[in-house]
C-alpha cells in the first residue's frame, strides 16, 4: 500500500505540471456552470506525447525512486516510524509541491474536499446552529449562539446560551468549537445525540437530532439602511445560487423604494467565476467587458462581456476590504473600470488567478491555477508572491500591514484608465476610490466579550431583576424587521451589567474601565440580545448600522449617483 501511495504522489506531480489545459477547454464551449468546472475529469497522463514526455517520465522515475527511498528510511529509522500517519505525510508532500507553483493551488484530502464542495452547494449537512467558545474563569466551553431558520437545531429547541456538554457520549468540556462542530456534522439523515446544559434552567438533557441539509446562502440579508438606500450583504462567497439570490434581493429592495444601493463585498473570499460574471452583468450594459482570461494555451484565451440589455442602473457603492478576494474582486474591478460604482473601504486582497477544480479518484481533490484574469482596463490585480513564504503572503493580503506602503507602491504599480480617464492601479488588489478604516475591536474591548455573553445569558433567561421585558423564552423569531426600539441598552441596563461584573472578581474590571468602553458594551450587548431573540442574521444589522465604512458609503452616495448618470449617458450614446 505504501508503495502505491508514493507512486500516486509522483503521478500527481506529473499531472500537476502537464494537465491545466483541460479545464480551460471546457470554458471555450460557452459559459460553463460551476458544476461543470467542479466535475472536470483528471487528464490522463498518457496524453503527453514525444520527447518531452519521455524526459519528464525519466525525471519522474528519479523523483519516485528518491521519494520511496526517503520514505523507507523514515519508516525504518525514525523514532516513531511505526506510528506514521500516512495521510498527513502524503498530504504535506503534495501541498509542499503545489506551494512551489503559487499560493492558491491546493490539495484537499477526502474530508476537506467534501467540505469544499459543501461550501459551493449553498448548504451543508448538520444541525443548523451557530456555536462558539466562551470562557468563564478557567473553564472554556462551547455554547449555542444561534440557530438557523427551519433547521434541525431550531426544531429541536436549542437556544442561545445552551452549553454543549457531550456529543454522542463524548465529553466536549474544554474542547474548541471547531472540534465540537466536526463531531456534530455528519451524513444527511444520520442521528447525533447532543447533551446540553440548558441556559434556561441549568438542567442537563440529551437531545437526538437528525442531520439534514442546512441552507447557507451567499446573500443572507438585504434591507433598507434608511428610506431609499438599499443594502445587500454579499459577504459569504460566490456559489451556485449567488446570481439568483442577488436578483431576488434587488427585486425585494426595489419594491421597498430603493434609489441607491450599497453592495457589501467585504470578507467575500470569492468562488465561481461564472457567478462573478453574472453578478457584474446585472449592472453593466450589453457589450461591456467584464474580464479577460489568459491561460497557458493562448488559443483558449477568452473575454467575457455583459449580455444584459436592461441592467440595473441604481447608483451603486461597493464595500471592499483586505479579505475581498478573487471573484468578488472581479465584480469590484469591472464596476470601477467602467465607472459604474464607487468603491469604498480598503484595498482588496489581490488575487488575479483562476483555479480549476480537479477531483481525484481517491475522493480527494485539487484546485490548480489554470489562468490569470484581467479587469476591463487591462489590470492584473494579482499581488506578487515571488518573495516570502505562504504565511507572509496570506497575512499581508489587501490593506494588512500596508498603512505606510500604499502610496509608495502606487508609484511602481502599473497604471490603467477607467472609461472616464480616472487612474487605477494593478498588481495589488482593487484600490478603493474612497479609503476608510474599519471598526476594530481592541485587546481591551476583547476582554469584555465573555462577560457580556454570560450577562446576556442571565438577562434573556429572566435572571436579571427588573428586566423582565428582555426575557426571551420562545423560539427565535426569524425574519423580524429590526426596529430602533428593539431591546435598547438603557442606562439602567448598563448599570445592571456593571453590577454583574463587580460580583465576580475573576473578571477584574473596574467601573472606570467599563465607562471608558461603554459604547462598545452597548453595541455588543444589544447584538447579543438581538441574536437570542431574532437570530444572527438580524443581529448583524446592529453592527452594520454603526459601521464606519457603511457610514462612509452612505456619505458617498451623491458621487455614486454621478457615476451612474454618466454610465447611463454613455450607454445611450452608444445605441
Amino acid at each position: 500500500m505504501k508503495q502505491r501511495l508514493s507512486s500516486a504522489l509522483v503521478a500527481l506531480l506529473v499531472f500537476t505540471l502537464l494537465s491545466p489545459t483541460l479545464i480551460l477547454a471546457q470554458q471555450t464551449q460557452g459559459r460553463t456552470t460551476g458544476s461543470e468546472r467542479s466535475s472536470a475529469p483528471v487528464t490522463p497522463l498518457g496524453r503527453t506525447r514525444g520527447l518531452r514526455s519521455r524526459t519528464l517520465s525519466t525525471e519522474a522515475a528519479a523523483v519516485e525512486s528518491s521519494f520511496n527511498e526517503a520514505l523507507s528510511i523514515i519508516r525504518e529509522n525514525y523514532v516513531d516510524g511505526n506510528k506514521l500517519d500516512y495521510n498527513s505525510v502524503f498530504k504535506s508532500s503534495i501541498i509542499g509541491m503545489l506551494r512551489t507553483l503559487d499560493p492558491h493551488s491546493n490539495y484537499y484530502d477526502r474530508k476537506e474536499y467534501e467540505e469544499l464542495r459543501t461550501d459551493q452547494r449553498s448548504e451543508y449537512y448538520g444541525i443548523g446552529a451557530s456555536i462558539g467558545n466562551q470562557r468563564m474563569g478557567e473553564q472554556n466551553d462551547t455554547y449555542i449562539l444561534s440557530t438557523f431558520e427551519d433547521s434541525p437545531a431550531a426544531r429541536a429547541g436549542l437556544r442561545f446560551g445552551d452549553r454543549i456538554v457531550a456529543v454522542d457520549g463524548i465529553n466536549m468540556r474544554g474542547k474548541t468549537s471547531l472540534e465540537v462542530r466536526d463531531k456534530i456534522r455528519g451524513p444527511r439523515g444520520s442521528q447525533v445525540n447532543i447533551t446540553l446544559e440548558r441556559a434556561a434552567n441549568g438542567r442537563t438533557e440529551t437531545v437526538e437530532i437528525t442531520r439534514d441539509a442546512v441552507a447557507q446562502p451567499s446573500i443572507p440579508d438585504a434591507y433598507l439602511l434608511k428610506p431609499g438606500v438599499g443594502y445587500i450583504d454579499m459577504t459569504h462567497g460566490f456559489n451556485y445560487t449567488t446570481t439568483d439570490e442577488l436578483q431576488a434581493a434587488l427585486d425585494f429592495l426595489h419594491t421597498k423604494g430603493m434609489q441607491y444601493l450599497v453592495l457589501d463585498l467585504r470578507n467575500n473570499p470569492g468562488g465561481f467565476l461564472d457567478q462573478a460574471i453574472h453578478v457584474a452583468e446585472k449592472f453593466l450594459q450589453s457589450g461591456q467587458l467584464i474580464l479577460s482570461q489568459k491561460g497557458r494555451d493562448r488559443r483558449l484565451d477568452r473575454a467575457y462581456e455583459s449580455d444584459n440589455d436592461q441592467p440595473d442602473m441604481t447608483p451603486l457603492v461597493i464595500l471592499v476590504n483586505g479579505n475581498t478576494a478573487s471573484a468578488s474582486e472581479i465584480v469590484a474591478g469591472a464596476m470601477q473600470d467602467h465607472d459604474r460604482a464607487l468603491i469604498v473601504g480598503e484595498t482588496s486582497f489581490g488575487k488575479g488567478l483562476v483555479q480549476g477544480i480537479f477531483p481525484l479518484e481517491s475522493g480527494a481533490g485539487l484546485t490548480l491555477t489554470t489562468a490569470k484574469y484581467y479587469t476591463p482596463s487591462g489590470r492584473l490585480i494579482q499581488r506578487d508572491y515571488s518573495n516570502g513564504g505562504f504565511y507572509d503572503y496570506i497575512t499581508r493580503g489587501g490593506s494588512i500591514g500596508q498603512d505606510n506602503e500604499e502610496e509608495q507602491q502606487k508609484q511602481t504599480r502599473p497604471a490603467s484608465r477607467t472609461d472616464t480617464g480616472r487612474t487605477v492601479y494593478g498588481g495589488g488588489g482593487i484600490t478603493p476610490d474612497v479609503e476608510v478604516k474599519p471598526a476594530t475591536v481592541s485587546s481591551s474591548q476583547a476582554r469584555l466579550i465573555n462577560p457580556l455573553f454570560f450577562f446576556t445569558r442571565e438577562l434573556v433567561n429572566g435572571r436579571v431583576q427588573g428586566f423582565d421585558a428582555y426575557r426571551v423564552q420562545r423560539a427565535i423569531e426569524f425574519n423580524h424587521k429590526l426596529q430602533p426600539t428593539d431591546y435598547p441598552v438603557t442606562d439602567a441596563l448598563f448599570k445592571a451589567f456593571k453590577e454583574y461584573v463587580a460580583k465576580d472578581e475573576t473578571w477584574k474590571m473596574t467601573p472606570q474601565y467599563l465607562e471608558r468602553n461603554r459604547e462598545f458594551i452597548n453595541q455588543q450587548l444589544r447584538y447579543n440580545i438581538i441574536t437570542a431573540a431574532y437570530g444572527k442574521v438580524t443581529a448583524d444589522e446592529v453592527l452594520v448600522i454603526e459601521d464606519p465604512q457603511v457610514a462612509k458609503a452612505m456619505e458617498s452616495l451623491p458621487r455614486a449617483r454621478e457615476l451612474a448618470q454618466s454610465a447611463a449617458a454613455r450607454a445611450r450614446a452608444q445605441r
